[in-house]
């Protein structure tokens, strides 16, 4: 069908549901098990990096003299220091470098902020969510992150949504919250390509970010994940505006935490993780941290310094060349498929790892079914908001890296075809045709 859907007769649309369910019924009867679900590497892209292995050659002295397979640099070795302020754009005293999940220092970060505080005594969020009698607040760019929505989950604090434009969020939006609940304490933030639209934040966003510490209550929290900061698809690269030095200007360094990790450069399993503040909120997550470690795999650390000096441009490019004809696969699929009948939009992220694809109101959760039925599993819909819950069930999110090119155009075509079937039985019972 090559005119908009709802320009044909409801007779013509039942002709072409038919079709399309006998369609469906011949590829579920193949039984595939196709998976777009979550942002992996596939198995060529961490082959990438296998030569980690080996690349310390029994040479385990760091730049300072100490042995990286002994206890010690709770903040992480001063060789993978330099490498999170290399891709952080942080001075490497201002980075902690970890373990392997970034995830786990964001949880660290906002359970600190929590239950201790990271701005001195009285500083804790629970102290002032109990003079206040009410729950901490977190502002979520939606579509987002799904992870991030689960750590707030875990740690009781209320989220609130807030659109996010092709420039980033919407910050009219952030800073009228902001100005009215003093409990709202921080914001979730991917700024480039971000997760699941791809956009990457307009400078004039990124410079209002950086003074919202500012406008808000006392101890505001910019979490920064800048999860896919060299994860480009095309050269040139969009380029996004650097925090720190906007920070700087504000007087607001330690009011934002910055993450990123190796976890899609080297290996996702076994990569290194890494982040940035002021020099008081550092200080405050040695003190949480040392309850707890001793500290990081530095030998891991140390091997992804080496691995990675000097040729982490051309280690993505590499990344790119395989990633790249999986994710144009699916965008000329969508646009072959789906364009012409008006039932649906999605991004065209020039980097990261996901494309966002909205349909018609009503019938994501529908489609994410039916695909299911037929062999290809997707992230539930509605993932990309807090809670789990779309208001208007429109919003799909597409990781295309992991599965084999064959398996992303199959995968698409059959998505195609649930989002055409679902959108004509919608428009057919809003004309009150059965």
């Amino acid at each position: 069908m090559t005119q908009p859907l709802l320009q044909h007769t409801s007779e013509r649309l039942r002709e072409r549901a038919c079709e399309l369910e006998a369609r469906l019924d011949q590829l579920q009867a193949q039984g595939l098990k196709l998976d777009l679900t979550r942002g992996k590497p596939a198995s060529d892209q961490l082959a990438l990096s296998n030569e980690l292995d080996g690349i310390l050659g029994a040479d385990y002295r760091l730049a300072d003299g100490s042995d990286a397979r002994n206890y010690g640099s709770l903040l992480g070795i001063p060789e993978a220091r330099a490498l999170g302020g290399e891709l952080l754009d942080a001075p490497p005293e201002c980075v902690i470098a970890g373990g392997n999940s970034s995830l786990s220092l964001m949880h660290l970060v906002l359970d600190t902020a929590l239950r201790t505080g990271l701005w001195g005594a009285g500083s804790a969020w629970c102290e002032a969510a109990a003079a206040a009698g009410g729950r901490i607040k977190f502002l979520c760019p939606v579509p987002g992150y799904d992870r991030h929505f689960t750590i707030c989950d875990a740690l009781g604090i209320e989220m609130i949504a807030v659109p996010m434009n092709d420039a980033g969020p919407d910050m009219d939006a952030v800073e009228h919250h902001v100005s009215r609940d003093p409990l709202i304490k921080g914001i979730w933030c991917v700024p480039k390509y971000s997760n699941p639209t791809g956009c990457v934040y307009s400078d004039a966003v990124t410079a209002r970010i950086a003074t919202l510490p500012r406008q808000a209550g006392p101890n505001f929290l910019v979490m920064w994940d800048n999860a896919y900061a060299v994860h480009d698809l095309v050269i040139p690269a969009p380029r996004l505006r650097s925090l720190t030095p906007l920070l700087a200007d504000a007087g607001t360094m330690e009011n934002a935490v910055l993450f990123a990790s190796t976890s899609k450069i080297t290996f996702a399993g076994a990569g290194v993780a890494f982040l940035a503040s002021g020099g008081g909120v550092i200080t405050a997550l040695e003190h949480a941290m040392s309850a707890m470690t001793i500290g990081p795999d530095k030998v891991n650390q140390l091997r992804h310094a080496r691995f990675l000096d000097g040729r982490l441009e051309a280690h993505m490019q590499r990344h790119a060349a395989l990633i790249r004809p999986k994710f144009d696969a699916v965008l000329e699929r969508l646009e072959a498929s789906l364009a012409p009948l008006q039932i649906a939009d999605w991004t065209r992220p020039k980097g990261g790892y996901f494309i966002s694809l909205n349909t018609l109101p009503g019938i994501a959760k529908c489609v994410v079914a039916r695909a299911r039925a037929a062999g290809v599993t997707l992230t539930p819909a509605g993932a990309t908001y807090p809670g789990g819950h779309d208001p208007n069930d429109t919003n799909i999110r597409i990781a295309p890296t992991f599965p084999n090119l064959v398996d992303v155009e199959a995968a698409t075509d059959i998505l195609t075809l649930c989002i055409e079937l679902e959108s004509i039985e919608q428009i057919l019972t809003r004309r009150g045709v059965h």
